[in-house]
């Protein structure tokens, strides 16, 4: 018996903020001339990315009479270290934890009570006594749930929450497995104008996403999963702790090294997977070019796709939390059946591979 991904929930703070403010904000924050103004905005326009959200409200503004959180003038000085980012981090986890569990468990039989395994995932902030011991206090989690925490794997890092939620369930079959993800991606914003920098502060927005695994037999059915590093890629992303929030490495080069590696275990997909049967797909969106290199490594259309693109549309690129949005579209549209190929990718450079069935 295979086990269940049976509800999906979502959360993101405040209201959206269009991709077209947040470049506004960036073009001042960077002090930018003309000339790179222009390019900022190309950049910004092949996004693929309408809105974002963000827990700093800033981002909205180019007046830096109206910033909260960054000091109100236009060099930002002095900088925000990551002590206070990281406070932002605990400050503001809590409200998006609970919005995205109550609506992971809104319409299923169970309560915050049922819970016997809860799996934070966040590759964007931590601290101790963590989040999740917060989450079991406040919303009446049992005081003997066993907690797991997975911290600063990047995009992919859900998909290590789904399979340890899956070897959980296999040895515990009446385990009720809670996997939260909580990525605050904005609160690292660099000003520091480089090309990392400038695809970073592109394309990463803030969410969290809930996922429930049990043995129901209802939902997304766990059915295989692989993964696998390409080790040429590892110095084209990668994420670090500076003295100044998290730095993020991301290379223009990173859609091509992908679709080659893609392409080097083609046949590989093909035996474990059966490839070329599979109609449905949720990429990761980790970009506009990362999702069209993937569907051309594939031979498959933007329509098998199209979960991915609407949430890297929605809401930009809210690393681990991203997939839990992508398949809870794929979850609760009543006309999408069969096998799903889901894919995740990040530092390593690391690809996560996770086939589902509806």
């Amino acid at each position: 018996m295979n086990n269940h991904i049976v509800s999906i929930g979502t959360a993101n703070p405040g209201k959206p903020i269009l991709q077209a403010q947040i470049g506004e904000f960036m073009k001042m924050a960077h002090n930018l001339d003309s000339q790179e103004a222009r390019k900022l905005n190309f950049v910004y326009r092949h996004t693929g990315i309408e809105n974002r959200y963000s827990v700093i409200e800033d981002f909205r503004y180019e007046d830096p009479e109206k910033f909260s959180f960054f000091p109100s003038n236009k060099s930002l000085e002095p900088f925000p270290g990551t002590k206070m980012r990281m406070g932002l981090f605990e400050k503001s986890g809590f409200g998006l934890a609970k919005s995205a569990i109550l609506d992971c468990l809104r319409g299923t039989n169970y309560q915050p009570s049922d819970i016997t395994h809860l799996i934070l995932v966040s590759c964007t902030g931590m601290f101790a006594p963590g989040l999740e011991l917060e989450i079991m206090h406040e919303m009446n989690f049992r005081k003997d749930v066993e907690r797991y925490a997975i911290h600063f794997m990047g995009c992919y890092a859900a998909f290590n929450g789904i399979k340890l939620a899956d070897r959980i369930c296999d040895s515990d079959p009446k385990a009720k497995v809670l996997i939260l993800s909580v990525e605050l991606c904005t609160i690292h914003f660099q000003k520091n104008y480089n090309e990392d920098n400038l695809l970073a502060n592109a394309i990463f927005g803030d969410g969290a996403a809930a996922a429930l695994v049990t043995r129901e037999e209802e939902g997304l059915s766990i059915q295989k999963y692989h993964s696998r590093v390409f080790k040429e890629g590892e110095k084209d992303m990668a994420w670090s702790i500076g003295n100044f929030g998290f730095e993020m490495r991301l290379s223009k080069y990173v859609p091509e090294l992908l679709s080659k590696g893609l392409f080097e275990i083609n046949d590989y997909l093909e035996e474990k997977f059966q490839l070329s049967k599979i109609k449905n797909f949720a990429i990761h969106p980790g970009g506009k070019q990362i999702l069209q290199k993937v569907e051309e490594a594939f031979g498959i259309g933007k329509s098998q796709n199209l979960p991915s693109h609407e949430t890297l549309k929605s809401f930009g690129n809210m690393s681990s939390a991203t997939i839990l949005f992508v398949l809870k579209k794929w979850l609760i549209d009543p006309h999408q059946k069969g096998d799903i190929l889901a894919m995740g990718f990040g530092p390593g450079l690391t690809l996560e591979t996770l086939l589902l069935e509806k």
